[in-house]
């Protein structure tokens, strides 16, 4: 992760809990199952400090929506794939300079709580 400059805000969405086919099993295919989707996303925040205005902030919340939708109306055979869309999503809003998106599958492994994909972007 690139080292925070002043001026550069770092949002972090954290443990949003979705639900979406995900996977290569009859029984992945067949059933939605839990993902866990962690972002954190770096932008130019100077404007939205000095001005105070929503206008001149990213919108996480907008993001996040954006999220929520992709993940719920896809299926996804691979991790990988769901996160590298997840990644192109947040990196179209020109504002983002870098972004991390980290994705998990719980119990994926029958001994592991979970299995976790992380892909990053910067401009």
């Amino acid at each position: 992760m690139p080292q925070l400059q002043p001026g550069t805000a770092r949002i972090r969405v954290k443990d949003l809990r979705l639900r979406t086919f995900i996977g290569i099993n009859e029984d992945e295919i067949l059933n939605k199952q839990d993902v866990l989707i962690n972002l954190t996303i770096l932008y130019a925040a100077q404007e939205a400090v000095r001005d105070n205005d929503i206008d001149h902030a990213l919108n996480y919340r907008t993001i996040t929506k954006a999220v929520i939708q992709h993940v719920e109306e896809n299926r996804f055979a691979l991790l990988e794939r769901l996160t590298q869309e997840l990644l192109d999503l947040v990196m179209s809003n020109t504002a983002v300079q870098y972004a991390e998106v980290e994705v998990d599958k719980p119990h994926a492994l029958r001994f592991a709580e979970s299995v976790s994909i992380t892909l990053a972007a910067c401009r």
